[in-house]
């Protein structure tokens, strides 16, 4: 399909107010659109369903789907030049990028102050506080806006969800939840940052490093009891070294796990429920950081930190290395394949307006001015497409 139609059929579905995802995955070159053939909001029952999903921060709240029953699913290819004059366009508004307000740093920094207090007597170990910022008076469409993140960010997960019923998010974010192809599990942890400056090779602190572990900890340790009281050998979970990953303009530390479900273990919802929040994006222990999060942030998360992305769509995979065989067909084997990514680095638009969700780790060694900055760093990755 041509591109242009493509896009051209998204701004139709978006005008007549018809429920739609379009989204690229990490260092693809194809997008992919699910449109929704009606209005209805279709609520999560038990993540046996099949479609795009659509979930918020807070677990007790609904989760939302695009079921592929009720969609049509079209993809289209597109390389890095076919968004070159968005990019340039994109630097006209680069004024947006500090507009931060003094008041807005010193209640964010009394914020974490807050936040370090309760780590102090005890309450949790880690607690990831975030801050809501409005820009005012955005001519720029929400379209024109996913085709700069694609061409900005090609190692995130870049997306735009609307349903008339909820709102219209757009994003581009770093880091997986889990992917399922079949029995085989991944997920990362993501945590620390700093901000590029031309190399990947960087010394992180004994904060950053301690931030990190707990959320590999947190992991490994949610995965194993989702699975419930059945015995594994160690390494049943495998896991990996840390490493630096770049996402845009700033750096992370990463660890890669992974395991392999049996046919007992495939249900996603007891998984989802231990893993979601992660402590990257909500604090450890999970309950009492979750339960601080909703009751000192100022405003509601909403789907900020929420996840996102396929669930249970059905992938075709070829077992024959020779594609040139005529019978080809029959060695594709088809997968149930689940690809959700953590909502970061994203905004929700109404009307003009846009909330940029922005937000940090908080640990008893955090220094409340550099949590700002590093706050004013992630909303520069949004800001700048806007």
């Amino acid at each position: 399909m041509v591109l242009d139609q493509f896009f051209e059929q998204i701004k139709k579905q978006y005008d007549e107010k018809l429920p739609f995802v379009v989204y690229r995955k990490p260092n693809s070159s194809e997008l992919k659109r699910m449109f929704q053939h009606d209005d209805a909001l279709h609520v999560v029952v038990d993540f046996s369903e099949s479609g795009f999903v659509f979930a918020p921060f807070d677990s007790l709240q609904e989760a939302y789907i695009l079921p592929i029953e009720h969609a049509d699913v079209i993809c289209a290819k597109f390389d890095k030049n076919d968004f070159s004059e968005t990019e340039i366009r994109s630097h006209e508004t680069s004024d947006i990028v500090n507009n931060n307000k003094e008041s807005e740093k010193l209640s964010h920094i009394k914020h974490v102050e807050k936040g370090i207090e309760a780590i102090a007597k005890g309450s949790f170990s880690k607690v990831v506080l975030s801050r809501r910022e409005l820009i005012e008076n955005v001519g720029t469409s929400p379209i024109e806006i996913f085709k700069r993140l694609l061409q900005r960010y090609p190692t995130a997960f870049v997306y735009c969800w609307y349903h008339p019923k909820v709102g219209l998010w757009l994003g581009a974010t770093p880091e997986t939840l889990l992917n399922v192809r079949g029995d085989q599990l991944k997920t990362m942890s993501l945590a620390g940052t700093q901000a590029f400056e031309g190399s990947a090779d960087v010394i992180w602190k004994d904060k950053e490093k301690e931030e990190q572990q707990i959320v590999t900890d947190f992991i490994v340790e949610s995965l194993r009891e989702s699975l419930g009281n059945r015995q594994f050998s160690s390494d049943f979970i495998k896991v990996s070294e840390q490493k630096t990953v770049r996402a845009g303009n700033l750096l992370h530390l990463q660890t890669e796990i992974s395991m392999r479900l049996s046919p007992e273990t495939r249900g996603l919802k007891p998984i989802l429920e231990a893993l979601h929040p992660t402590p990257a994006v909500c604090g450890f222990p999970k309950e009492k950081s979750k339960s601080y999060i909703i009751e000192n942030e100022d405003y509601p998360r909403e789907f900020y930190a929420g996840f996102m992305g396929e669930l249970h769509l059905k992938e075709s995979i070829s077992r024959n290395p020779n594609r040139r065989n005529v019978e080809n067909n029959a060695y594709r084997v088809q997968k149930s394949v689940s690809d959700l990514y953590v909502n970061l680095r994203c905004m929700q638009m109404k009307d003009h307006q846009v909330f940029i969700y922005v937000g940090g780790g908080i640990t008893k060694d955090s220094d409340p001015v550099s949590e700002w900055e590093e706050t004013v760093h992630k909303s520069k990755i949004i800001k700048s497409v806007l």
